[in-house]
């Protein structure tokens, strides 16, 4: 007969799991992926490394398990910055207001999330980061074009032509901690530019 955990001892490993998972983002943020070694993680969660693989069975799992919750929190947010009211080119500049804000206040942490070289787990969770930036723009591309706000384009490859831009113009500023003040402000208006359409008043 298998074994079947009560209640309490998988309350007990949920919360270790948390625990370990919890450290690793803290890592991840302040060293990046590199430093995500299983016993380091595990001295931050203050247990054995052992028992970081009651919880992840390799760091390739571990560190897979922590992108999907920091990809999540940063999806969530792109997300919010377009759900108004308004203006379609407005919504745009929030989105990638929103995005190259973030990554730049958290620069080491946006790093891991693009550019640092991971294992080919990680790297399939980075391609899903990539895919929701890219569907939350692409929406509001097909509804500008639907309404007849845009020209006629392909909303799918105009979003990830954004995104591509938008990255690859982030790596170096990440990477440097620099970043130049009036990076923001460009990436936006090329952004704008690369819709086609007249943007309104309100989405300067």
């Amino acid at each position: 007969m298998a074994y079947r955990k009560t209640p309490a001892v998988q309350a007990r490993l949920d919360a270790q799991r948390e625990t370990v998972l919890t450290a690793a983002i803290e890592l991840l943020a302040e060293r990046g992926y590199a430093a995500c070694s299983v016993a380091a993680v595990a001295e931050r969660a203050g247990i054995a490394t052992g028992s970081v693989y009651r919880s992840f069975r390799s760091k390739a799992e571990l560190v897979a398990e922590l992108f999907r919750s920091v990809v999540g929190r940063e999806v969530a947010a792109v997300r919010d910055a377009a759900a108004f009211e308004g203006d379609l080119h407005a919504q745009v500049a929030s989105v990638i207001g929103t995005f190259a804000g973030r990554a730049l206040g958290a620069p080491r942490l946006a790093y891991a999330l693009l550019a640092e070289p991971v294992d080919a787990e990680v790297e399939a969770e980075r391609l899903v980061f990539r895919r929701a930036f890219r569907d939350v723009i692409a929406a509001r591309i097909a509804e500008g074009v639907a309404a007849g706000r845009l020209p006629a384009q392909d909303p799918e490859l105009t979003a990830a032509l954004l995104v591509g831009g938008v990255g690859e113009a982030l790596v170096g500023p990440l990477a440097d901690g620099r970043a130049p003040a009036d990076l923001i402000p460009a990436l936006v208006s090329f952004s704008l530019r690369a819709l086609g359409g007249s943007p309104a008043s309100s989405s300067s």
